[in-house]
């Protein structure tokens, strides 16, 4: 094994902050900062120096052409490279990278999704370079990070919404803190740490199925004699060629400055896990989108095939992306530090109360900001949190809150010990509350994870949406407190307030439990159970005022997401409908009918010999039997399909996707009946033994 230095290796191919300071004058340096800081105006002096030193370096290190960066709607990141080259003179090449090279791009924004924001003869689109998000080289290619608008200035990636939900929060958080004391406070930011789960089977195994190749996720497959029943592969031992892959993972990652720091086995067989340090969310979300872009190059370098998709196997776990979000100050205090009395901490107090109100008043919202077709197989199925949003604080918190909206007594709580029972190990002081992993927004200790997010998604817009949210709720009470005159009565009024009012939406109990259901609905949470029924509470003009007043999207910009999100939706359906088609005509049912022929074959060369098999008739019976509710059942699903292939409106073919979906689902029941009665040596299709466990 190679040896490396960790904290040499750590950033290397990344335009970091030292490599400025030693690269650009100090006044550039001091002007870039500045304007990262939002304190100074860009100017054109500053681009040219910047981007003559960003080519200088990356050419140093070897890097040959650039890229602007960006996340289309599609949710996954994007660019086209071009060469530092810029002419040949005397047969010399001449390189130049310019300040408005870096600062603007172009690319065709007619052919990625806008919603219909821009036609096909409307291309011209805009990519603007995020200072605020650091440069970084792979192979021979700079990348830079950047935002992606239209010709008319409409966002068309998940970025610019981002960093105009972060400007909100921001505000209205500064506003607040003044009114609290803290006026050294001039810019609060939200932090994130985003886990990160995936799957990783053999190679060899997922080249020979379609529905991996096209889908991300298998749409057969009988369930196998072992799952996660015995809980043997959670933080078990990582197997040789496993850690192998992980060890050059978090080598490529940290060369990039993006901190790994958790890597371990996750529940299902095969499944794993890596998780992030805290960054801005900005850069949080890069960072994300980069492992994601990297991490399937390095799986299929180890001969593994790395899946994202949320639920890739029928009857496992499958794969989300917990978002754990908070709110810290440029003076390094986090907002959800609840101290060691949090019933003393009001700044702490007011801060949750705003989530709280943010997400009764906006959890229709939250749950379309984790909406997707892989998703929804993922979501409430007892692995992850179901489709009504609560809120998670714990009871002691919770205590806290009902005795402010009581206008009861508060009371300090000693922080019990981990009593073993065994005199060697030492005493562990016990968290306020206990974590809830059945919570859709579970405060842990001092931020709150969001764990509805799907393994694939971009962390953009959930993201987008919890800035925007509690910005709303931040407004809210800075509104409240204008012109107090005793801010602890008033603030403690104003939280007494959000509590009896959106108290509903705290919930400590078992999200998956029945009584829940019922709890819920008598509270009036609402339940959006699909990504058809999620995305339309986008239109809702509470919503739509809501992102216009926040400056984060227009009304436009809502209904082109709108259009976006719905549009997506139909054509995974389609896809995964088309894929299940081709697999069933051209594999499935032809080695069922095989296989049936030469179990006749063999049971009528029994009879023949006067050795009649009850078995082998009954086997023959059941077979025949599976097979015609493969034919019938596929039948109803290619008539449904050529029905969703129509002209319809997208609105309309979202609306035949629950067919569609239960047609499938009644496929696959019947070709999963049918791979337990055929050979495994005809079966057509790897089995999930392999797929999981021979790696």
């Amino acid at each position: 094994m190679a040896i490396y230095n960790a904290s040499e290796l750590f950033s290397e191919n990344v335009f970091t902050d030292a490599v400025m300071q030693k690269l650009l004058s100090k006044q550039v340096y001091e002007h870039l900062k500045a304007i990262r800081d939002n304190v100074a105006a860009w100017n054109d002096d500053v681009a040219d120096e910047v981007a003559n030193a960003m080519r200088v370096w990356a050419m140093e290190r070897g890097a040959t052409h650039y890229t602007h960066w960006f996340t289309p709607m599609t949710g996954m990141s994007a660019g086209k490279h071009d060469a530092f080259l810029s002419d040949v003179v005397d047969g010399k090449p001449l390189f130049k990278f310019s300040g408005n090279t870096l600062t603007k791009g172009e690319s065709d924004a007619s052919s990625l999704p806008s919603g219909g924001l821009r036609e096909t003869f409307e291309a011209r689109g805009y990519t603007a370079w995020d200072p605020t998000s650091p440069a970084f080289i792979i192979g021979e290619t700079l990348y830079i990070p950047t935002a992606f608008c239209s010709y008319n200035g409409e966002a068309l990636d998940q970025k610019t919404p981002l960093l105009r939900s972060m400007q909100a929060v921001g505000k209205q958080a500064v506003a607040l803190l003044h009114k609290l004391g803290m006026s050294d406070v001039k810019t609060v930011y939200p932090t994130v740490g985003a886990e990160q789960e995936y799957f990783l089977i053999d190679r060899e195994f997922s080249n020979e199925r379609l529905d991996m190749q096209i889908c991300g996720r298998t749409l057969f497959g009988a369930k196998p004699p072992k799952g996660q029943e015995l809980g043997d592969h959670y933080y078990g031992r990582i197997r040789t060629r496993v850690i192998s892959f992980m060890e050059e993972l978090d080598k490529t990652l940290w060369s990039l400055g993006i901190p790994s720091k958790t890597r371990h086995n996750e529940t299902a067989p095969a499944q794993y896990e890596v998780a992030a340090i805290f960054s801005t969310v900005n850069i949080a979300c890069d960072h994300n989108q980069l492992l994601m872009q990297v991490i399937r190059p390095i799986a299929r370098k180890h001969g593994f095939y790395c899946l994202l998709h949320e639920k890739p196997f029928e009857g496992i776990n499958g794969s989300g992306k917990h978002n754990n979000w908070s709110l810290v100050t440029d003076t390094g205090v986090n907002l959800f530090n609840p101290s060691d009395n949090p019933e003393n901490n009001l700044r702490f107090l007011l801060f949750v109360a705003a989530v709280i109100r943010a997400v009764d008043k906006f959890g229709d919202l939250i749950r379309l900001s984790a909406s997707s077709a892989g998703n929804d197989l993922r979501l409430g199925g007892n692995e992850a949190p179901p489709s009504v949003i609560s809120i998670f604080l714990g009871d002691h918190l919770s205590s806290i809150f009902q005795a402010i909206s009581d206008g009861a007594p508060l009371h300090s709580i000693d922080r019990s010990h981990l009593m073993t029972g065994v005199k060697t190990l030492p005493l562990l002081e016990l968290d306020d509350c206990d974590r809830n992993r059945t919570s859709p927004f579970a405060f842990t200790g001092n931020k709150f994870e969001f764990r509805m997010v799907g393994s694939s998604q971009s962390i953009g817009f959930p993201n987008t949406v919890l800035d925007t949210v509690v910005a709303d709720s931040l407004e809210y009470i800075n509104g409240k407190l204008n012109n107090s005159t005793d801010i602890e009565t008033d603030a403690k009024s104003v939280i007494a307030e959000i509590y009896q009012k959106h108290g509903r939406v705290v919930f400590n109990g078992n999200n998956y439990s029945d009584e829940w259901k019922k709890e819920a609905e008598r509270r009036g949470l609402k339940s959006y159970p699909t990504t058809r029924e999620a995305v339309e509470t986008l239109l809702e003009r509470k919503n739509i005022e809501l992102f216009e007043h926040q400056q984060v999207l227009s009304e436009v910009e809502c209904v082109a997401r709108h259009e976006i999100l719905l549009n997506n939706y139909v054509n995974v359906v389609s896809i995964e409908a088309g894929t299940m088609l081709e697999m069933l005509h051209r594999q499935i049912l032809p080695a069922c009918i095989s296989y049936c022929g030469s179990i006749a074959d063999s049971n009528n060369s029994l009879i023949s010999a006067g050795h009649a098999s009850k078995a082998a008739s009954q086997s023959l019976a059941e077979l025949v039997s599976t097979v015609d509710g493969i034919y019938d059942s596929s039948d109803e699903l290619e008539n449904a399909f050529h029905r969703l292939s129509d002209d319809s409106s997208v609105s309309e073919k979202s609306a035949m996707c629950a067919e569609i979906l239960a047609l499938m689902s009644k496929v696959r029941g019947y070709c999963d009946a049918a791979e337990h009665l055929v050979s495994s040596k005809v079966w057509p299709l790897p089995n999930y033994m392999e797929l999981l466990y021979k790696q």
